[in-house]
Parts: C-alpha cells; sequence; structure tokens
C-alpha cells in the first residue's frame, strides 16, 4: 500500500496484522488526495482507516496543523486521537482531542504548542477556531 516503514512500524505495535476491507479500498485513494466516502459495520476499522492515512501524510518535523478529524460524538474523536497517537508514535505524531466536556485552557496550550493533527467535535472545534486558536 505504500506505507513508510516507520508507520508500519507503529502499525504492527499498535496490533494490526492485515488491512481490513475496508482499509484496503480506501487507504490508498485517500493518501493519494481523493475524496473517499467510506461506510461499513462498527468494528471494521474505519477509524484505524482515518489514522493511518492521516499519519501517512503527515510531515512530523512541521510543528503545525496538518490535519483536522471531524467526529460527531466525543467518545469517537477520543478514539481516532488515540489510535492516531499509537500507531503515529514512531514517526512523532502529535495529536489532540478538541472535545466538550474537557478544559478549553488545556486545548488552547495544546494548539498554541502545535499539533499535527486535532480530532474533534463540531462544537468544540468551531469554539477553538472562533478564539483564533485553531488555524484553518
Amino acid at each position: 500500500m505504500g506505507i513508510r516503514d516507520d508507520l508500519l512500524r507503529g502499525i504492527y505495535a499498535y496490533g494490526f496484522e492485515k488491512p481490513s476491507a475496508i482499509q484496503q479500498r480506501a487507504v490508498i485513494p485517500i493518501i493519494s488526495g481523493r475524496d473517499v466516502f467510506a461506510q461499513a459495520l462498527s468494528g471494521t476499522g474505519k477509524s484505524s482507516m482515518i489514522a493511518l492515512s492521516v499519519c501517512q501524510m503527515v510531515d512530523a518535523t512541521m510543528r503545525e496543523g496538518q490535519a483536522l478529524v471531524l467526529s460527531p460524538t466525543r467518545e469517537l474523536a477520543a478514539q481516532t486521537e488515540k489510535v492516531i497517537l499509537a500507531i503515529g508514535e514512531y514517526i512523532n505524531v502529535q495529536a489532540h482531542g478538541c472535545i466538550g466536556g474537557k478544559s478549553i485552557g488545556e486545548d488552547i496550550r495544546k494548539l498554541e504548542y502545535g499539533v499535527h493533527v486535532v480530532s474533534g467535535t463540531p462544537g468544540r472545534v468551531c469554539d477553538v477556531i472562533k478564539r483564533r486558536t485553531l488555524r484553518t
């Protein structure tokens, strides 16, 4: 699939051995810059597909936001952040979850410090954009 070796290391460390059907169909079009609509049953690897694609595309040497993942629920946004951090560990990808119910001060601090990926819910993401803490 053309995945970077250091990213593959994180994927295997996370416990993945073989890509799921949705991952096989969607990762290559996503990393080539195409818009993709992907629908699959729960537990088939959609969150990890997003995390893998984002980590493949991020330039970890630049300490600035490069990807924004919006999720409909706090739980899904937090899960996506967790997977990005886990598989991106060996390439030093920094991610932060901007979700309601957490300290806005922590969001501001993390975003000003610099993260590569923001995973969040629409309400909190809109809030940090309006505060000019997250530059799109």
